[in-house]
């Protein structure tokens, strides 16, 4: 061997130890079983949680892989770790009106049935709200971060008192410290009882208070589900003694702070409502309500949210209530002070004569009576003969009117270009005969309110909701005879995508009305003869998406006072009329004016020469 040889070989071994120390083979890979361990030990946020730990960490936590999940989670919820894991149940309570459903997870209501109720598909019972819909959240500020109390597992209870049922939830969280919710329902009832305690956690909880936010997205109840919109909003009761609301036919979002301490709030629609009573007002929140313009299957979006102090929720703090249900007098008057405004009967002249009149009258003949087109009847027939003496007034006022007209006609050529004259000369003539010119419009006034106070409570009276007549489907609504899909321009603006049969019927009637009172006073002349009968057409497109149980009430009283019309006119001599006006006339020729003609005469004087002063600028 040379020495370009050995030189070769030498170069080639030092290559050969330097190629199996740096690029030796990799050892076989370990078992599955060791696999998994060591990606446990590299990874704690994999490990799945057995029954009495939960995974807490987020995504770029730093914990040392020391650290068990029990840990972590004291850690995390600290004092309320034993109440994060569990198990989900249904639990239900039920009487002979609704049946509740609760999950032991939040301990709250999640579901309620209305079983005497359809929905709009007309299908029992009637969800009044569900999971998808209705979610209530108990947020508490900690040392640990906020946590939502709705989010805790509860260990539930049934049993009775009574008649009453009772559940209860409880959360234990040791060395005394608890949460608990407890629910009672009475029979035939819709208030649901709810005592909701926080034991033990005052130095737990920051602040000394607990937000509840109640997101309630209103489910559609309602065929007419533009027109229910307009019903539907947040109520809410001041204890000075008011009832607040948010706008319910407005469009944007409404938004209102408590101004001052609040007793309830309502999530009220047309026909039903979702209350909550504090049995200790409240004085920090605020409520919401916007429109779900393009949702067939929601109303509004609804919020509400709000401060309870601390002190609310001790053992010995009074409970507080939901009222789930009807929004009907008999059912809303003893739920709580102002709950009852939740119905809406007018302004309260109007409302009065509806809560001690007009529904009480309704109640007892639907006591009696199941068809409610009857009831409608029956109502016309009573209110009717009740104001036939203002009725009868009014009409023998109008005839004396008539009875005038030659007279009146000749002033009016003789003075026609002097209007205060005329007048003056006018107001001699009706002292001279005895008329007052306003004798016929007092009664028509008088009967107002009551013709105002039905426009308030048929549309709201949902003892007609799903009730047939006729060939009406349902009084609550309107009657359609003819539908279309098609958006006509200002047609479908103004009038809808519909004919109410009802509504034509009751125009018609009014104008066969307008025509037969027009006949026992004088003739009117120029615009307003034209304006009488114009009236009933406008009213035929602001109503023709009104309620039909009001339409066809409308429809039947025209009828009822048409028939009083001429009921009257048989016991009225028009020539026994003139007569009187003739004696008056001479029994009263050298009569003083009395202070009222005087007063009205000086008022006419004035406007006449603040017209003549306008005109001279």
């Amino acid at each position: 061997m040379d020495k370009n040889q050995a030189i070769g070989f030498v170069l080639m071994a030092a290559l050969l130890m330097v190629w199996f120390y740096f690029f030796a083979p990799e050892p076989p890979p370990p078992s599955q079983e060791i696999a998994n361990d060591s990606a446990n030990i590299a990874n704690p946020q994999s490990v799945t949680p057995d029954n009495g730990s939960i995974a807490t960490f987020q995504d770029g936590e730093n914990q040392s892989p020391a650290l068990d999940s029990a840990d972590l989670n004291n850690a995390r919820y600290g004092v309320f770790t034993p109440a994060m894991v569990g198990k989900d149940q249904e639990l239900s309570l039920e009487n002979n009106v609704m049946q509740l459903y609760f999950s032991s997870k939040g301990g709250l209501v999640n579901k309620v049935e209305l079983s005497e109720y359809e929905d709009y598909r007309y299908e029992k019972p009637l969800v009044l709200l569900d999971e998808q819909s209705s979610r209530i959240k108990y947020m508490i500020s900690t040392g640990y971060g906020n946590i939502d109390l709705a989010q805790l597992y509860y260990t539930a209870e049934k049993k009775s008192l009574g008649d009453t049922l009772i559940l209860q939830f409880n959360a234990a969280l040791g060395n005394g410290k608890f949460i608990s919710h407890i629910y009672s329902l009475a029979p035939n009832s819709y208030e649901v009882g709810h005592k909701f305690v926080i034991s033990g956690l005052d130095s737990e909880i920051a602040g000394g208070k607990v937000s509840m936010i109640w997101d309630n997205h209103l489910k559609r109840l309602e065929t007419d589900i533009k027109y229910s919109r307009n019903y539907t909003t947040v109520n809410y009761w001041l204890t000075s003694g008011s009832m607040e609301e948010l706008s319910a036919r407005s469009s944007e979002k409404q938004v209102e702070t408590f101004s001052e301490a609040v007793s309830w709030i309502a999530f009220k629609q047309k026909f039903f409502t979702t209350g909550y009573v504090f049995n200790d007002p409240v004085s920090t929140g605020t409520v919401s309500a916007e429109y779900a313009e393009h949702d067939t299957t929601t109303i509004k979006y609804c919020q509400a949210s709000i401060d309870i102090p601390l002190a609310n929720f001790s053992t010995s703090a009074g409970s507080n209530k939901y009222y789930f249900g009807p929004i009907k007098m008999k059912n809303l008057k003893n739920v709580a002070p102002g709950f009852k405004e939740n119905l809406y009967l007018g302004w309260p002249v109007v409302k009065w004569i509806n809560q001690f009149a007009i529904i009480p009258i309704f109640n007892f003949l639907e006591k009696y009576i199941s068809n409610y087109g009857i009831i409608i009847i029956i109502l016309v027939f009573i209110l009717k003969l009740v104001l036939t003496p203002l009725t009868y007034k009014s009409h023998i006022s109008m005839a004396k009117t008539k009875a005038l007209k030659p007279e009146l006609d000749e002033l009016k050529e003789k003075y026609g270009d002097d209007m205060q004259k005329m007048q003056s000369e006018q107001m001699k003539l009706y002292q001279q005969v005895g008329v007052n010119p306003l004798s016929g419009c007092i009664p028509m006034l008088l009967q107002m309110p009551i013709l105002f106070a039905m426009f308030q409570f048929i549309p709201h009276a949902i003892e007609m909701r799903h009730k047939s007549f006729l060939w009406a489907e349902d009084l609550s609504t309107y009657d359609s005879i003819v539908s279309w899909s098609v958006n006509i321009p200002l047609i479908s603006s103004f009038y809808g995508n519909h004919i109410s049969l009802f509504t034509i019927l009751m125009t018609l009637s009014t104008i066969l009305y307008t025509w037969a009172n027009s006949q026992s006073t004088a003739q009117m002349q120029g615009p307003m003869k034209s304006l009488q009968y114009f009236m009933p057409l406008i009213f035929m497109f602001m109503l023709n998406s009104f309620p039909a149980g009001l339409t066809f009430y409308y429809f039947v009283s025209n009828l009822v006072s048409f028939g009083q019309i001429a009921i009257i006119r048989k016991f009225v001599d028009d020539t026994k009329i003139r007569a009187i006006l003739d004696e008056n006339k001479l029994k009263n020729k050298d009569k003083k004016k009395s202070k009222f003609q005087a007063r009205l005469e000086n008022a006419m004087k004035a406007s006449e020469e603040n017209k003549k002063s306008r005109a001279k600028k």
